[in-house]
Parts: structure tokens; C-alpha cells; sequence
């Protein structure tokens, strides 16, 4: 047997040795995948329960908060009106005070113009006196006041003090203001001065 013989042989042993070693290598390459595949299976399958727990969770969340922001933003939306109304009633009163300083003065025009009618005063003393008394009246009802017509009217302990009683001068007057004393006023609706009226029983 030639030398170029032996080394043909030689060099076919080798590559059935490499044949059959990447056969081995390829076949335990295909027994591990098979024998991996099931746990993939098992990890993707416990990857897609893990995506809903997270998917549920998060809708949680978002449930929490968007009830977080309803209560919120009705909290805010009572807030404003509550503070739109108590600036408004603040807006409406907030000249009272001067305006109960300021009913005695009316009162005294009243009692004037009352005692230069009853003692025959000039007339156009009394019509000076009453164009003073209209301007000064016209200027606070156009900031809300009013005055009470209590004369006549069903006693109401919510708008008038009664100072006395004395008996009805006819049936139909009886439990009516017979007489006033002191005019009660309104601002904007609201009572800041009570009438002083005299009762028929």
C-alpha cells in the first residue's frame, strides 16, 4: 500500500469522525430544545397570566384615581359656589352698617316733615325739605334698601316688635299693626331694622 493511500485513508477516517461528532452535537442540540421547549411553553404561559395580573392592576389604579378626581373635582365645584355665594351676599350687605347709621336720619326727615305739615309750615319749606328727603331715599334704595309697609298688615313676629297692645278699633283689625312706631327696613331682602308697631287686640 502506497504512502498517498494510507493518507486517503487516514484523511476519511477523519472526516467520518467529524461526520459523526457533528451528528452527536446536532442531535443533543435538538434533544435540549425538546427538552426545553415544555418550560418555555411554561415561562410564556405564566408571562401571559403575570400581563393580565398587571393589566388588572393598572385598571385598579385608574379606577382609584379617576373616583380620587370626581370627589375632588366636586369638592372644588362646591367650594367655588359656596364662595361665589357668600361674596355675593357679602357684595349685597357690605354697606349695612352705614345704612343702619343712616335710618335715623330718615327717620328725622320723617318726624320734620310730619311736624311742618301739622303746624301749617310753608310750603315751600316743606317741598325743599321733602326734595332733600327723596334724593337722600332714592340713593340708598338704589343700593337695596326698602322700607316695610307694616300699616294695616298681620302682626308677623319676623318683621315686626310690638310695643303695645290696646283694643282694635274694629273687628277686622284685630292681630293687625294698628300704628307704627319706627319704620323697619330691608336690605336686598334682608331685615336690618325690625318695625316697631302697635297691636290691636
Amino acid at each position: 500500500m502506497g504512502k498517498k493511500d494510507k493518507e486517503n485513508i487516514a484523511a476519511d477516517d477523519k472526516q467520518m469522525e467529524d461526520v459523526s461528532f457533528e451528528d452527536h452535537i446536532e442531535g443533543d442540540d435538538v434533544v435540549e430544545e425538546e427538552s426545553k421547549s415544555p418550560k418555555a411553553k411554561r415561562k410564556s404561559k405564566s408571562k401571559k397570566k403575570s400581563e393580565k395580573e398587571i393589566i388588572a392592576e393598572y385598571e385598579e389604579k385608574c379606577e382609584e384615581l379617576n373616583d380620587k378626581y370626581l370627589r375632588l373635582y366636586s369638592e372644588f365645584d362646591n367650594y367655588r359656589k359656596r364662595t361665589s355665594k357668600e361674596r355675593l351676599d357679602l357684595l349685597k350687605t357690605a354697606s349695612q352698617d352705614i345704612m343702619v347709621e343712616l335710618l335715623p336720619v330718615l327717620d328725622d326727615f320723617d318726624r320734620a316733615l310730619q311736624s311742618m305739615t301739622d303746624h301749617n309750615a310753608q310750603e315751600e319749606s316743606v317741598k325743599g325739605v321733602e326734595l332733600i328727603y327723596n334724593k337722600l331715599f332714592t340713593l340708598l334704595k338704589q343700593k337695596g334698601l326698602e322700607p316695610m309697609e307694616s300699616q294695616g298688615k298681620e302682626f308677623n313676629t319676623d318683621y315686626h316688635e310690638a310695643i303695645t297692645n290696646i283694643p282694635a278699633p274694629n273687628k277686622k283689625m284685630k292681630g293687625k299693626v294698628v300704628d307704627v312706631v319706627q319704620k323697619g327696613y330691608l336690605l336686598n331682602g334682608k331685615i336690618i331694622r325690625f318695625a316697631k308697631v302697635v297691636v290691636g287686640n
